[in-house]
């Protein structure tokens, strides 16, 4: 018989939850950049991506070549491996739903009032018809502890002054591309762009950050927007509306029956 809830374990502090809470970002203070090394830049957006206690809702846009549509989702996040989305509109996919709790992932289909679980062999798959994986949701690894950092740029480019980093894995380490490039604003160490590289040295797809706004006291980057580059002008954009940190949740919420809407 399955638990009432999941999560009695020790939370793994190497998650990120990107797809749930990749927006859910706590605000650091901001010292003398110019005397950071590119370890602690680097560190500094690993741990922003990680989030904290928080609810929001936000705006999926997904554009393909065939077809295009809009969904609204309230989400919630605690620490960096608890988190848990639900679709509110449109009618005809509200209250399908996703669940991860220490690295497992359900999903929840109303029309059918069924839970699945995501076997590890489908982790490459498409989230909700997006341009992210379910492995973007779970991001084993660490910036800093996982890959080689080197600066390659430090300057302005299109009329920003940014950092630009390449980050090399490690021999040993959980990841499935060949290279990393991270690019930094200068101003307030906020992500601008990340560019993701197969083992062939091919690019496979962009991320960008922008709109960056202050929410509940924190500034983040408010819309999100995944490129894959086999297939132009596709995109999956997120925007985030609300954010609300600090939200008082516990492990005990994180469960199948709230995946499924109820208390």
């Amino acid at each position: 018989m399955m638990k009432r809830w999941i999560g009695a374990r020790e939370p793994r502090r190497r998650m990120w939850t990107l797809g749930f809470g990749v927006a859910l970002l706590p605000l650091f203070p901001l010292t003398a950049f110019g005397q950071e090394t590119p370890e602690e830049i680097v560190r500094h957006v690993d741990e922003l991506l990680r989030g904290e206690s928080s609810q929001g809702r936000v705006t999926m846009e997904v554009v393909t070549e065939r077809w295009s549509r809009s969904m609204e989702m309230e989400m919630w996040s605690l620490g960096d491996d608890h988190s848990l989305v639900r679709v509110l509109s449109p009618a005809r996919e509200a209250g399908t739903a996703t669940l991860m709790v220490e690295g497992d992932i359900w999903n929840y289909l109303p029309r059918v009032d069924r839970t699945i679980r995501v076997p590890g062999g489908g982790m490459g798959g498409s989230w909700m018809g997006s341009h992210f994986t379910y492995d973007d949701l779970v991001r084993e690894s660490s910036y800093v502890d996982d890959f080689e950092i080197q600066e390659e740029f430090a300057g302005v480019r299109e009329e920003t002054e940014i950092w630009e980093f390449r980050l090399t894995p490690l021999p040993e380490a959980p990841v499935v591309w060949g290279h990393l490039e991270l690019e930094v604003r200068q101003d307030n160490r906020m992500p601008r762009e990340m560019r993701y590289f197969d083992d062939r040295g091919d690019l496979a797809r962009t991320m960008v950050f922008s709109d960056f706004e202050v929410m509940d006291g924190r500034l983040v980057p408010t819309r999100l927007t995944m490129r894959p580059e086999d297939r132009p002008g596709e995109r999956t954009t997120l925007t985030y509306a609300d954010l609300e940190f600090e939200v008082g949740l516990d492990r005990g919420f994180f469960s199948l029956e709230r995946l499924r809407g109820r208390r």
